[in-house]
């Protein structure tokens, strides 16, 4: 779309104006975009553009981190949407993706504080998996996937605390990459997420647009806590080449088991692991140990827990008001009520567990691996409503989390880069992804492999039938 606006070929306002056709169409179905831009979006397309290596493309923007100056700002809230909430600044990333030329169309549907692996908020609705309409697009990036994987837009934002990003890049079909930790500005409002677990980036169809898109985005801020190593080369080159033979370990079952590896995710995995070894790959059944731990005190909940406490406190101050019992979802009001009774001791006792595993986890990469490869999900995309919050078990869309996570959460915590990538698709059609992580920093060698395996087993001709149709 940028080569057309470069060559002369097309117009921003055209591509915005194709875009917003093919939302009007499809997200009556799919419920993937719940604050259109049209207007704003109109205005910008057909006004002076920065020009950056996106000029014109149109972009959604997941209605979670990612604050749109005057746009509206839910987080997957029916307490925000019944105050009319709206952001008033851009993010740091925000005006880099319009400083890139992106023009932002909409904001996309995700669950309540992007806590759960389904995107099913009460505020907005169930967003529907373009694969199967039946089926959960994953979450918490869920509508930023849907939309992306029905072809509403090429790319969509979406944040990753514990495989947001990842999870609906497999239920969806495309490619998701977590970046390394500190890549990407949190600011200005926040230094860090989570504890550092939440990053940001997009969900595409290609490997190239996300490596482009992250060699827009991965800038330092002034007063960022941290900031990953500078990439040696553009990612976008990391593409150029063939990657050298690896040495890569796979994970074909769930560590600490506790959740069962579904048949299809495990024939996922197993036919990637031919895959790269037909690529003359050296492949080894290894692992790191430290991911057979049992965390009996659920700390990374904890975790989750306290922020969401401290950001439900921020929205009642400025508000001037509680919200009423029906204005968050049972599940928040559960885990809200954990993270008020955590202490502060309870919170640095879980940063240091934490912390401490997630050395053990990534010493693996010091022992001469150069990726670990793993099922993304330990099962495939749900049916939607399977893990609904309710005041009877307010808890069930946290126990429903788990296989969605097993693979995706550790990864969070070491702050290693890790990706998506969407090579088989199972006997009811629907997408199974695999994972790759690679060691912290090390998002060039990710690229360059999954370039390869997109070469190989190319998928972006793989469209949802409900895309297809229309």
């Amino acid at each position: 779309m940028a080569a057309l606006v470069r060559r002369g070929e097309a117009t921003p306002l055209e591509l915005v104006d194709s875009a917003i056709d093919r939302i009007q169409r499809l997200n009556p179905v799919l419920n993937a975009i719940i604050h259109p831009r049209f207007e704003k979006a109109r205005e910008e397309a057909d006004g002076e553009l920065p020009d950056g290596p996106f000029k014109g493309v149109p972009l959604l923007i997941k209605d979670l981190s990612c604050q749109t100056a005057g746009d509206p700002y839910h987080g997957g809230m029916k307490f925000l949407k019944n105050l009319n909430w709206k952001a008033t600044n851009d993010s740091y990333l925000a005006k880099l993706y319009r400083e890139a030329g992106f023009v932002i169309v909409g904001r996309t549907n995700t669950p309540e504080f992007g806590t759960v692996t389904t995107t099913e908020p009460l505020a907005h609705g169930p967003t529907h998996n373009p694969w199967a309409l039946d089926r959960s697009p994953g979450g918490s990036s869920g509508g930023s996937a849907a939309a992306v994987a029905a072809r509403l837009t090429p790319v969509a934002h979406g944040g990753d605390g514990g495989g947001s990003i990842r999870v609906p890049a497999s239920c969806c079909g495309l490619f998701g990459l977590k970046p390394t930790r500190g890549r990407i500005s949190n600011g200005p409002d926040r230094g860090e997420i989570w504890l550092g677990f939440s990053v940001q980036h997009v969900l595409s169809i290609s490997v190239r647009d996300s490596a482009a898109i992250l060699d827009a985005t991965s800038v330092p801020f002034t007063g960022d806590p941290y900031y990953a190593p500078p990439a040696t080369v553009p990612f976008i080159e990391a593409l150029s080449h063939p990657p050298p033979r690896l040495r890569i370990g796979v994970l074909r079952h769930v560590p600490n088991g506790q959740t069962e590896l579904h048949p299809d995710c495990l024939e996922a995995v197993d036919d990637a692991a031919q895959l790269l070894e037909s690529l003359e790959h050296t492949i080894e059944d290894s692992h790191p140990s430290a991911l057979a731990e049992i965390d009996e005190n659920h700390r990374f909940l904890n975790i989750v827990a306290a922020w969401v406490a401290r950001d439900t406190a921020q929205y009642v101050a400025l508000a001037g008001r509680e919200p009423a019992r029906d204005e968050l979802e049972p599940a928040t009001w559960l885990i809200r009520e954990m993270g008020n009774k955590l202490t502060a001791t309870d919170y640095l006792d879980t940063q240091i567990y934490l912390q401490t595993r997630a050395r053990r986890i990534a010493s693996w990469w010091d022992t001469g691996f150069d990726l670990l490869l793993t099922p993304t999900m330990a099962a495939p995309p749900a049916l939607l409503g399977t893990y609904g919050s309710t005041e009877e078990d307010p808890a069930r869309p946290l126990r429903g989390t788990v296989p969605y996570i097993a693979f995706t959460s550790p990864f969070n915590a070491t702050g290693q880069p890790a990706a998506s990538i969407p090579l088989w698709w199972n006997a009811d059609g629907l997408p199974i992804g695999v994972q790759l992580i690679a060691r912290y920093g090390d998002e060039a060698t990710l690229f360059a492999v999954a370039k390869q395996l997109e070469q190989v087993r190319p998928w972006s001709h793989r469209v949802p039938p409900l895309a297809r149709d229309t």
